[in-house]
């Protein structure tokens, strides 16, 4: 058990730095286990890479607690008006999920859940954001607080978080590559990607929870253990990460991130072909 309790750590690791870097956590766990497997059933670790995400989820909800709490003592009437209109806007964005992504998740995850289309989704989106950035030198953002993003704005990244139906795009890739297209500073992107995430990912992680349990399986100590400290683990990490994201976005763009997309895109192509003819 104590080595597959270090895996988790690791795995959590893993997933609490690359839930919120726009360069995709499924990516990074199927490379990473790869290498680094669970003595576990197949369908525990497909639950295992969607509800860790939950620990990742509550960092976003510790850090930002009093900006999503509009029952905070000591708010004002504005400040609490602003919280509404804010969780208002996530539920707007989170529409499209729900319509689109939802009944066409687990066709998606069957059929391109693999190594070279989460290959190809991380260097398609790698280039998408070094346009974008070296585009954006020559335009100005028209939305650079939440306060005021018009909720069809917000209706809009929504649906660009739909794209990452397909594995490898990176959820968080998606919201702030459709944020920073529509107008929004790179701050106002980051920041709406995380609450956009809480809803999305809880949603997300209940069902697949649930779907594992409907089709009839268990989980012994070891596993509810190994799922404990891993998302333990992300939890952790990701309050470090949010952190450092936000100041990092400050003062730069995302296009180092396209071009650590592509790289591990050819990295991930290149493993994937000489696995094929060895």
């Amino acid at each position: 058990m104590f080595i597959e309790l270090l895996k988790a750590i690791f795995l959590g690791i893993v997933e609490g730095i690359t839930e919120w870097l726009p360069v995709s956590s499924t990516g990074h766990l199927i490379l990473v286990q790869e290498f680094i497997q669970f003595n576990q059933s197949n369908s525990f670790v497909e639950m295992f890479n969607i509800v860790i995400q939950l620990g990742a989820i509550l960092a976003v909800m510790t850090i930002y607690f009093h900006r999503l709490n509009p029952f905070q003592p000591g708010k004002s009437k504005r400040e609490i008006q602003l919280t509404w209109q804010l969780w208002a806007k996530v539920v707007i964005a989170c529409i499209p999920s729900i319509l689109v992504a939802l009944p066409f998740d687990s066709w998606f995850e069957a059929h391109f859940n693999f190594m070279v289309p989460i290959a190809i989704a991380l260097i398609v989106y790698g280039i998408a954001f070094i346009w974008i950035e070296e585009r954006n030198k020559r335009v100005q953002p028209t939305v650079t607080d939440l306060a005021s993003m018009p909720y069809k704005t917000a209706l809009f990244i929504g649906l660009f978080q739909v794209l990452a139906i397909i594995p490898g795009t990176s959820r968080s890739g998606a919201t702030i590559l459709g944020a920073i297209i529509l107008g929004t500073s790179r701050s106002v992107a980051a920041d709406f990607t995380f609450f956009l995430a809480i809803p999305t990912m809880f949603g997300y992680s209940g069902l697949k929870a649930v779907k594992y349990f409907i089709d009839g399986n268990t989980l012994d100590f070891e596993q509810v253990l190994i799922l404990l400290v891993a998302s333990v683990t992300a939890y952790l990490v990701s309050v470090v990460v949010i952190r450092m994201l936000t100041d990092y976005v400050k003062k730069h763009d995302f296009t180092v991130f396209g071009y650590y997309r592509i790289i591990l895109g050819a990295i991930l192509l290149v493993y994937s072909f000489l696995k094929f003819i060895s």
